[in-house]
């Protein structure tokens, strides 16, 4: 019977070990097959041999500064800029595989033990995904079904991709891959947005802090939200510290160190509207929006600017245009309060205009709302003029400008108008003159509430940065030097004569004549009268073929009263052509990029320079002689001098950033036109032209009061407060020493010792003195 017994038993067993192994054997088979099945797209669409060679991604295109800063990204939906393996910091690489995939390096793709560990457990002790599976559903497979069968189809082909993926990528890049495809939310498209985002900083500059948070979100960016649930990923962070530990790549003592530190989020989201050089980016959007248009790839589409990953090189510097950015916002700030005080209900009714009707008021304002991006989409929604003109008195949640803060607030579209006609504008722009290179563009003081762009966008009355124009002409022409004197008393140029229709007689502003003066002297206190005499010698053609071929594009009517600067021309026009005398009579066109790549580094554009001979280099030379006199007898004295803030209201409250007391060789020019509707200056040294410009939207809204209004007091403080803080950066190298002077001088510039006895005689009425030298 015992043999019997144990006879039936191993044939039962035999048969459970049979049985056994078909199972087994079927299982295999059945997982091949459903591999295979999968592979071939049986289960649904499998991405390609090529695509799996080079995945899609949509790449930003990014914007580099001339010293390697990223100053920003044009994007659609992913703002995204991948890293090498080797750009990323070896703290994140050691808590990422620490979190997410501790057997990273000892699997193929799926780590079978993880997986039987997550079935037999049924997810309770942690999830099976690899990093590499988890690239593979960035990549080709989505986010996770809510449909059980889907989500069994979806993790089929997760494990085929990712053993595709392994095939074809070393560790090292599948690592690289996933943290430069992850989400992290708020435009944080990769670890190096991510970085920028959520910490200011470099991926290379991460602590094992910020790394450890940044693992922590990739379980859920949504829901681990350091903006919104701080706490939460504080939480998820120390569990990232406790991987690390318990992988060996923290002591306890560093763990529970790391764990007590507090969450330090340095939140800087980017944005089209936000950060550095807004207004420049602006104006290159639109420059490679063109370019991309009439520039092909190898296959003949057309590149996208929002996905290709260009890169494109400019010529600004990010330590001039933040230095820019600060003097434009200090000095405005200090401006406006001023103009605010003298700008009351009590002290001006129909602020902050001035020398307007109500009327006028009501036409101007109802002008700015059809122009509005508000009646633009009301528009596009197929209302009325009528339904969308009255919608601008009905009141509406808003957030509103001031330079304290922004003001969330209620008011009508309409009073909102009005509220921001009360800011003064102004921009400023700086180039190398003797490369064209564009080195700062500020446009505004904040680009989300004032986007017009008062670089080149911007035209404006240029007053007297116009006269130095004429003078080279005259000088090129002429050979007028600046000792040379003329009357300052009234002088007419008739009527009929150089394009006149009138007669033409300009004052002096404070109506005051009556004595010879030198061009020197002229120029550096803009007296009209002699820009009047200067014009009737030359003509008005001559001087505006001069000014054509210094790049300025604007119209010049062919009449003399341009010589005080009546046409409207935009400081890019303007800052380029005051290069001209800078590089030695040779106008070079204005330059904001230097080259292009691809997201390979190939080189798609790279520029070359257009430059056209305007006047001899001593005629340069000698204008910009002229134009040192300015700044140290003239309207840009206050460049030099100091006391005044101590006895004057408007040194000590306006002129923002006084004394300056600036010693080197600067040459300059101040324009300030009627009714103080404009302040201009324009500042040289031998590789800088710099200049400013400061006025309200409309010409109605200024300072009554010339010395609020003149340039040397609304514009000169910016170009002062830039320059002082430029000069503070020794690696900017921005020159201190003289211009250089011409091998071969004929026109005399030394006012001082040229008379001889005759010439007094013949010019007894030129007091040197008096005059200033």
């Amino acid at each position: 019977m015992k043999k019997s017994f144990k006879f039936i038993n191993n044939d039962k067993y035999k048969i459970q070990i049979t049985l056994f192994w078909a199972s087994f054997l079927i299982g295999i088979c059945l997982f091949i097959g459903i591999f295979i099945y999968t592979a071939l797209g049986y289960l649904g669409e499998m991405p390609a041999f090529e695509q799996l060679e080079n995945p899609k991604t949509n790449l930003a295109t990014q914007i580099i500064s001339s010293d390697g800063v990223v100053l920003g990204k044009f994007y659609y939906n992913d703002n995204r800029t991948p890293i090498t393996y080797e750009g990323l910091p070896k703290n994140i690489v050691q808590a990422l595989i620490a979190t997410e995939d501790e057997r990273y390096y000892d699997h193929s793709g799926i780590d079978w033990y993880a997986t039987l560990r997550a079935i037999y457990f049924l997810g309770e002790r942690g999830g099976a995904s690899t990093i590499t599976q988890q690239l593979a559903r960035q990549l080709f497979v989505g986010v996770r079904s809510r449909n059980k069968k889907e989500a069994i189809i979806q993790k089929i082909k997760e494990w085929v991709l990712s053993i595709q993926l392994e095939r074809r990528y070393t560790k090292e890049e599948i690592i690289a891959m996933y943290l430069n495809i992850y989400d992290f939310g708020y435009n944080a498209d990769g670890v190096r947005s991510a970085a920028k985002i959520f910490f200011d900083s470099n991926p290379e500059n991460l602590t094992i802090e910020q790394s450890a948070t940044l693992v922590g979100m990739l379980k859920n960016s949504s829901l681990y939200n350091p903006i919104r649930r701080p706490e939460l990923v504080t939480k998820r962070r120390n569990v990232v510290f406790q991987q690390m530990y318990r992988n060996k790549l923290l002591t306890k003592r560093e763990k529970d160190s790391l764990s007590m530190l507090d969450l330090e989020i340095k939140f800087t989201p980017e944005s089209h509207r936000e950060g550095l050089a807004t207004y420049f980016r602006a104006y290159l959007q639109d420059f490679m929006k063109k370019w991309t248009k009439k520039n092909y790839k190898a296959d003949g589409s057309t590149y996208n600017l929002y996905r290709d990953g260009l890169k494109i090189y400019t010529t600004i510097d990010s330590r001039l245009q933040i230095i820019g950015e600060e003097s434009v916002s200090e000095h405005m700030k200090n401006l406006q309060k001023e103009f605010f005080n003298q700008n009351t209900e009590e002290i001006n009714p129909t602020a902050p205009f001035l020398n307007l009707r109500e009327g006028e008021i009501d036409t101007l304002l109802e002008r700015t709302a059809r122009r509005s991006e508000r009646w633009r989409k009301m528009s596009n929604l197929g209302l009325t003029d009528d339904q969308i003109f009255n919608s601008f008195f009905k009141k509406t949640p808003m957030t509103i400008f001031s330079w304290d803060r922004e003001i969330d607030t209620v008011m009508t579209p309409m009073d909102s108008i009005r509220y921001y006609k009360h800011f003064l504008r102004a921009s400023l722009m700086s180039m190398d003159p003797q490369t064209g290179h564009v080195k700062t563009w500020v446009g505004g003081f904040n680009y989300k509430h004032f986007q017009y762009d008062q670089v080149k966008q911007g035209r404006r009355q240029i007053g007297s940065t116009f006269k130095p124009f004429l003078y080279a002409t005259a000088i090129d022409q002429l050979k007028l030097s600046p000792c040379d004197s003329l009357p300052d008393a009234l002088y007419c140029i008739d009527a009929m004569k150089h394009g006149n229709i009138d007669p033409w007689c300009p004052k002096n502003s404070g109506d005051r004549y009556g004595r010879m003066r030198t061009l020197k002297n002229a120029l550096a206190n803009s007296v009209n009268t002699v820009s009047a005499r200067i014009m009737d010698m030359v003509g008005p053609k001559p001087v505006i073929d001069l000014v054509r071929k210094t790049g300025v594009t604007s119209r010049l009517p062919n009449v003399p009263s341009i010589a005080l600067g009546t046409p409207d021309i935009s400081l890019f026009e303007m800052v380029g052509a005051y290069g001209t005398f800078v590089n030695k009579g040779i106008y070079i066109e204005p330059i904001i990029i230097t080259r292009i790549e691809n997201k390979n580094g190939m080189p798609l554009f790279e520029v070359v320079p257009n430059t056209t001979d305007v006047i001899s280099q001593e005629a340069a030379y000698v204008t910009i002689n002229l134009l040192k006199g300015v700044t140290k007898y003239g309207s840009g004295g206050r460049l030099r001098h100091a006391g005044l803030e101590k006895t004057n209201y408007v040194y000590e409250n306006v002129v923002t950033g006084y004394p300056y007391i600036f010693d080197n060789p600067i040459a300059g020019k101040t324009g300030t036109t009627q009714n103080q509707s404009d302040g201009w200056f324009i500042g040289m040294v031998p590789n800088l032209v710099s200049g400013v410009w400061v006025g309200g939207e409309d010409r109605s809204v200024h300072f009554e009061e010339i010395a609020f209004g003149q340039g040397a007091t609304m514009a000169l403080p910016i170009w002062a407060l830039y320059m002082k803080r430029a000069y503070e950066i020794p690696e900017l190298e921005i020159s201190v020493d003289d211009f250089e002077e011409p091998e071969k001088l004929t026109i005399n510039i030394d006012c001082e010792n040229m008379l001889s006895p005759k010439k007094i005689k013949s010019r007894k009425k030129t007091n040197l003195k008096e005059l200033g030298f």
